[in-house]
């Protein structure tokens, strides 16, 4: 009762402040929330502006942006929407997009729930030095760019490589083959790999979760003779319900993103029948073919995709459970 009535108090000192008081007594933290604010409008709203070159017939790089020779060129066909109708009859559409799907969807299904499995199991280690060793290992992964991880692949899946001696040793392979080299090993090469790099991380997340569940839920249920796994399915599962939604809804905007930086290290020509999604797509169109109004239109078009994924989702989740982002 005491800590409200101290609330209510310092609230009708702050509202009889004036805002320019406010403001010098808080300008130090002010001018952190100024700066995140003037970054966040150089480097997300601002460069909205270049949306306009996917309506455009066509746009060359030594074209300023803000130029009147940029706003007076030429709109694509059809009503500026030529450079989206082209991708949708681009005959390879049907295989990025199948690509794109199946390696986002693979990653969904396995590379979602891993990570919350590898926290629930983590919490109930009892052994604190085991416990921080093993977070430690899953970690360090991260840490290391998939430029690094790509040529370490590369190695380990080359013909000489550690999995060939491994195999031939089994006696699984006579000659050794170089993994990367065949579109069919692709999609699993992608999927294990980005497991292994970003378990341990996307773990934290959830371990944070658990941290927070009251330690009474827990002594009761012991008390009623409650099992370590029916204290998991009845307690834990459902007290980080929340924050698993909202993990869930934004791996289901992020569909689309195949990882670009995982996919171009590993990207070659032999296995490009499996590995040519719409991000390596983009990237070719523009910086090879130069065509930067189509493939804009592009990443245009990826974006409209993913808000609409983002929205069922979001909707989807707050029916079932009640848990959304807005």
């Amino acid at each position: 009762m005491k800590q409200k009535e101290n609330n209510v108090e310092l609230q009708t000192v702050l509202k009889k402040k004036s805002f320019w008081t406010r403001m010098k007594e808080e300008r130090y933290l002010q001018i952190m929330a100024i700066c995140g604010v003037v970054w966040m409008i150089i480097f997300n709203y601002v460069p909205m502006y270049g949306i306009l070159i996917a309506f455009k017939k066509n746009f060359y790089i030594t074209t300023p942006l803000f130029s009147k020779q940029f706003l007076s060129s030429p709109w694509a066909a059809s009503g500026g929407f030529q450079q989206f109708i082209n991708f949708f009859h681009d005959e390879e559409f049907w295989s990025i997009m199948t690509n794109t799907l199946g390696i986002s969807l693979l990653k969904l299904l396995i590379n979602f729930p891993l990570p919350i499995v590898f926290a629930l199991l983590l919490n109930e280690v009892k052994n604190a030095r085991f416990k921080k060793a093993v977070q430690i290992i899953s970690y360090l992964p991260h840490f290391l760019s998939w430029v690094v991880i790509g040529g370490i692949l590369t190695t380990w899946m080359g013909e000489s490589g550690l999995f060939n001696e491994i195999l031939i040793k089994l006696g699984v392979e006579e000659t050794g083959k170089s993994f990367l080299a065949y579109p069919e090993y692709f999609w699993g090469i992608v999927v294990i790999s980005d497991l292994w790099k970003e378990l341990g991380w996307s773990a934290i997340i959830y371990l944070a979760a658990i941290s927070g569940i009251d330690q009474e839920m827990y002594e009761a249920a012991k008390v009623d003779g409650a099992s370590r796994w029916r204290q998991i399915w009845s307690i834990t599962l459902p007290s980080i319900a929340g924050t698993v939604t909202i993990m869930f809804i934004l791996a289901v905007g992020g569909l689309l993103n195949s990882n670009f930086d995982q996919t171009f290290v590993l990207w070659n020509p032999l296995n490009a029948p499996r590995s040519n999604v719409i991000d390596i797509y983009t990237y070719t169109t523009a910086m090879r073919s130069m065509r930067y109004s189509y493939a804009s239109a592009i990443g245009l078009f990826k974006s409209v995709i993913a808000f609409i994924l983002l929205f069922i989702a979001n909707r989807i989740t707050k029916k079932l459970n009640d848990t959304s982002l807005f």
